[in-house]
């Protein structure tokens, strides 16, 4: 006789596993706030006149971006106490969200800026705009228009990658699911369903960024 499966434990467990989902979406909000501060301030630095500050962005990006989320995550909650610096889980989890989105979206973003023909800044500039308004409203703007796909998509992503926060014990809903399915020795019911979760939050953000798009990025219609 083959197994049997039981959905009632993950009916039972669905309040819990609900609050995981809020767990979920908060460290990636709150990631993806840090990483798109990083990003920007990331494409001015790595466009600087000063060559250490420039090499430093730089260096950043490459190390973050060839080096495991997890080893990332680890350094942060595991060795960095041991330099007298100790973070909670969830402090930890959004910090490590926050530089790993920030060092692809300093690169997004930097190939946004760079598709901005240079006469719009000159122009901005000779009608005696402050060089951070002319970043703001002539450079920045129009970028994020064009790379709105690729970093909501990044973003998504990052939401994803959210669950490798569990291993240092953050609150989210794969943390949650862990904990459900030692319990209950339910794996396949546990893990079906988060795996449906996970795509309702993927769907939900989609949905919130494709709002804002449509709010701050579209094109005026006649």
């Amino acid at each position: 006789m083959g197994p049997t499966l039981d959905f009632s434990v993950v009916f039972d467990a669905m309040p819990l596993l609900l609050w995981g989902c809020l767990g979920t979406l908060g460290l990636a909000v709150a990631g993806i706030a840090l990483a798109l501060v990083i990003g920007v301030l990331g494409v001015v630095t790595r466009g600087s006149a000063m060559a250490p500050v420039r090499i430093a962005t730089i260096a950043f990006i490459e190390i973050i971006r060839n080096t495991p989320f997890l080893v990332q995550i680890f350094f942060l909650f595991f060795a960095l106490p041991g330099l007298g610096l100790k973070l909670n889980p969830t402090v930890t989890a959004i910090i490590a969200l926050g530089v790993n989105g920030g060092a692809y979206a300093i690169e997004i973003i930097r190939g946004g800026v760079q598709s901005i023909p240079r006469g719009q800044t000159e122009a901005g500039l000779a009608l005696g705009l402050h060089p951070a308004q002319v970043f703001r409203l002539i450079i920045l703007k129009p970028a994020l228009r064009a790379i709105y796909p690729a970093l909501t998509g990044q973003f998504i992503m990052l939401t994803l990658t959210s669950s490798i926060c569990s291993s240092v014990a953050a609150y989210e809903l794969t943390s949650v699911a862990q904990r459900i399915e030692s319990d209950t020795f339910r794996s396949f019911e546990v893990y079906f369903t988060i795996t449906g979760l996970y795509l309702a939050m993927s769907w939900l953000l989609m949905s919130g960024f494709a709002l804002i798009s449509r709010r701050n990025f579209s094109y005026p219609t006649r």
